[in-house]
């Protein structure tokens, strides 16, 4: 057992130990870094995350010129993409350009930029790419010329597949002028109902006060929009005139007559015309007359013949029947057999249509009759 002297030497022991920790921690060492060690680590840590920042700008900049996407990638939504983008680059570009045919070559002589110039009839024989940018700014009377552009011509002068739809849109986004604001100049092309894969590029301009969008649309649905209507037709023309008929292009793009037609009956027999060429611009008026050099044409963009044909009557000879007849406009695509019906018009004697009455359309469905009105006051070419 400690005697008191033992246990008094050990609690001075203690007491020494708290009085001076140092002289009992002396043997320990502990290593301490010199400042210029410390800025050296810091410069290591700020040099990696420059180069960390600059590697992601790089990766960036690379994804961005590929047009590549983090994540998976469908190869068909690709091509639409790339096809939207590739289009609307092309239209917005430059000024575009037209190669007429001759004897089913190119005459590169007589290749223009001024495609816009060209009558809508003449821009399908040849080749066109256009474009609506002129001297690095916006083109307004190019833009009026997308009209004489049919959606077929403006698929394949954009580069895009035959499998493939447009649809284009150009209208005033802001202006100093706040009555312009949302003001389309420009809406055409096919609908994407019934599409399963769509994309869209869209750009800005600056044109004098106005902000103008350009959107391209880019799908793989719909069939040629079926927007052509009778609007008038004239069954009993006065004074020798001409029998005439009077169709709208409701579509903000040139259409092409190939795969319309029309379909006549009466007392006197039936008869049917298909249009194997030909072309309506964009938000115009055809009239089809049985004899153009006397036809009232009004503000019809064209006027073709169906006299020759025999199809519609001038003076004593008579095409449309006066008392009881039927009309019919039809639509078929290349692989469709026979043609589905856009417009239907039936008149009785009933139906009270003297000498010089016209039929006209009211705005209702095509093909029924209550869409139908008399009227007293011809209006060829101005529906």
């Amino acid at each position: 057992m400690a005697s008191i002297e033992e246990i008094n030497n050990c609690w001075g022991d203690i007491l020494l130990t708290l009085e001076h920790p140092h002289c009992i921690m002396q043997g320990i060492q502990h290593p301490r870094k010199s400042p210029e060690q410390g800025e050296e680590a810091v410069v290591a840590v700020v040099e990696f995350l420059s180069a960390f920042t600059l590697f992601l700008m790089i990766l960036t900049a690379f994804m961005s010129l590929a047009q590549l996407e983090l994540g998976s990638n469908d190869p068909y939504s690709d091509l639409i993409d790339r096809s939207a983008v590739d289009g609307l680059d092309r239209l917005t570009n430059g000024e575009g350009w037209y190669v007429p045919y001759v004897d089913g070559v190119r005459d590169q002589a007589n290749a223009t930029e001024e495609w816009h110039l060209v009558p809508v009839t003449k821009l399908y024989e040849g080749v066109l790419q256009p474009g609506i940018i002129s001297n690095g700014l916006l083109d307004l009377e190019r833009i009026d010329a997308l009209s004489n552009v049919s959606i077929e011509a403006m698929t394949g002068g954009l580069g895009l597949s035959d499998d493939l739809k447009v649809r284009l849109v150009i209208q005033v986004e802001s202006s100093s002028n706040t009555s312009r604001i949302g003001q389309v100049l420009f809406d055409g092309g096919s609908d994407r109902a019934t599409a399963s894969t769509s994309s869209v590029a869209s750009r800005t301009f600056i044109s004098g006060d106005d902000v103008i969008s350009v959107s391209l649309e880019v799908h793989d649905g719909g069939k040629a929009p079926k927007v052509l209507r009778i609007t008038e037709i004239s069954p009993r023309p006065s004074n020798g005139a001409p029998e005439w008929i009077e169709v709208q292009n409701y579509n903000g793009f040139a259409l092409s007559l190939k795969g319309w037609s029309f379909e006549r009956s009466g007392t006197a027999g039936s008869s049917d015309y298909l249009y194997k060429d030909g072309v309506i611009p964009g938000g115009g008026i055809a009239l089809f007359s049985g004899d153009p050099n006397s036809q009232e044409i009004g503000n019809a963009s064209v006027v073709y013949d169906l006299g020759s044909t025999g199809f519609l009557g001038v003076g004593s000879v008579s095409g449309l029947d006066d008392n009881t007849g039927r009309l019919r406009m039809l639509f078929a695509q290349e692989d469709e057999g026979q043609g589905s019906q856009v417009c239907k018009i039936e008149w009785t004697a009933s139906s009270g249509i003297l000498l010089d009455n016209t039929i006209v359309w009211n705005g209702g469905p095509p093909s029924q009759s209550g869409s139908w009105d008399v009227s007293d006051s011809p209006t060829p070419g101005e529906a």
